[in-house]
């Protein structure tokens, strides 16, 4: 099971964005799909309670007797959606089980200060300095022609991983998100800039 975590500790960043629409690409690729909630908000198991039953299924967490979460076997790709505030011990330990990290950032001053502690940390972690978690970082609701979206693209490539991609806001994102589906759901002239967006993350994932 390859387990790909999105992670940033400042609230509000797009993590449910990136792992709910993530979990709706791999999904239609394979049938053994989870999207596991990390988060006390239960955002994700509540998007997955909302999934109409006609569209590709994503697992998420089996609850045993012993009132343990574990996924259901034969999962191929675990996609885990982390709280705000993650960090010490319990961020060490979602990194270690993960063989990728996905950071999303967004372009307010507040975020980028909140972010760049976060990734001084992040640099340190073991599973990531010996290679085998790989942290990438994507830009979240960046409007390209502002200048926030060039203080953000400054202030990642400053960083010390790779940013494979910057996301526009655009209404699409929640309309979906209100149904239980994804941008990958829906008929592809209705996404076609928002997949394009997409892509180079995709290849990523994918080439793992």
């Amino acid at each position: 099971m390859k387990a790909i975590s999105v992670i940033n500790p400042k609230g509000g960043s797009g993590k449910s964005t990136l792992a709910t629409n993530l979990a709706g690409f791999l999904a239609q690729r394979s049938p053994a799909v989870l999207l596991g909630d990390i988060d006390q908000q239960q955002s994700c198991r509540h998007w997955l309670q909302s999934r109409p039953k006609e569209l590709t299924s994503i697992e998420t967490w089996r609850i045993g007797a012993d009132n343990v979460a574990r996924p259901p076997k034969g999962i191929t790709h675990a996609i885990l959606d982390t709280p705000a505030g993650l960090s010490g011990k319990a961020l060490e330990k979602v990194v270690r089980v993960s063989s990728r990290v996905i950071v999303p950032v967004q372009a307010s001053p507040f975020d980028l200060w909140a972010t760049k502690l976060f990734l001084d940390h992040l640099a340190e972690i073991k599973a990531v300095t010996r290679g085998k978690a790989e942290v990438v970082l994507v830009g979240m609701r960046v409007n390209s022609r502002t200048l926030a979206a060039s203080q953000l693209s400054e202030f990642l490539a400053r960083q010390g991983f790779q940013t494979l991609t910057l996301i526009r806001p655009t209404q699409l994102y929640s309309h979906v998100a209100a149904t239980g589906a994804t941008i990958f759901d829906v008929p592809s002239p209705l996404a076609v800039r928002e997949r394009e967006d997409w892509q180079p993350l995709l290849d990523w994932v994918e080439a793992s």
